[in-house]
């Protein structure tokens, strides 16, 4: 059976490589519960969870332009904020240096402008590639987990393609979805993402 060609649900034009806050929400495949339980309106991490946390927060110890904000593991996905900063500013002057105008939205491969010199332009990762290398760093864990600690094994994939993400836009937008992420065990029993209901 030939799987169906997904649609994006990225912002069209939107470069999610630019400086900012987002929501990003990551779910198991088919909602799988295996992180752990909420046990009196607070998550329990089980080891599949502790490991999901540990890699976490290290993702900015990879992505060197991440900071990381608010997050909750619950029994079958991640709500987190994912922080990008000074991207616009590092490719700006990475640019000017070279004495290149740089055209909105663009951000140029690194250049040699003479023979003995190469202008350095930081990569900056966009949040497709940030949630991207944290999936599959995870799924090669949990692999390596089923193989030598008897973790359950998943079908197919461990985690559902694609995620959500939200830009989020200004403080009372933040200061609302940050309140969102800290309650989210204490409505699991009504959460959408529970199938256990």
């Amino acid at each position: 059976m030939v799987e169906k060609h997904r649609r994006t649900i990225r912002l069209k034009k939107y470069d999610y490589s630019n400086s900012g806050y987002y929501f990003v929400t990551i779910c198991t495949q088919d909602r799988k519960c295996l992180f752990g339980n909420v046990v009196d309106n607070k998550m329990v991490l089980n080891n599949v969870g502790n490991m999901i946390k540990k890699l976490w927060l290290k993702i900015p110890e990879r992505f060197k332009m991440v900071e990381m904000d608010i997050f909750q593991i619950m029994p079958n996905h991640l709500h987190g904020i994912i922080s990008i900063v000074g991207a616009t500013l590092v490719v700006a002057q990475s640019l000017s240096r070279a004495g290149i105008k740089p055209r909105a939205g663009i951000k140029p491969a690194p250049t040699t402008v003479a023979t003995t010199t190469i202008v350095p332009i930081t990569i900056v990762p966009t949040v497709g590639n940030i949630v991207g290398g944290f999936k599959s760093l995870i799924t090669h864990e949990y692999i390596m987990n089923v193989k030598n600690n008897n973790w359950p094994s998943f079908e197919k994939r461990l985690w559902q393609r694609n995620f959500y993400e939200h830009i989020i836009r200004n403080k009372y937008e933040l200061n609302k979805i940050r309140q969102y992420i800290k309650n989210n065990p204490l409505n699991w029993n009504e959460d959408r993402n529970n199938l256990r209901l």
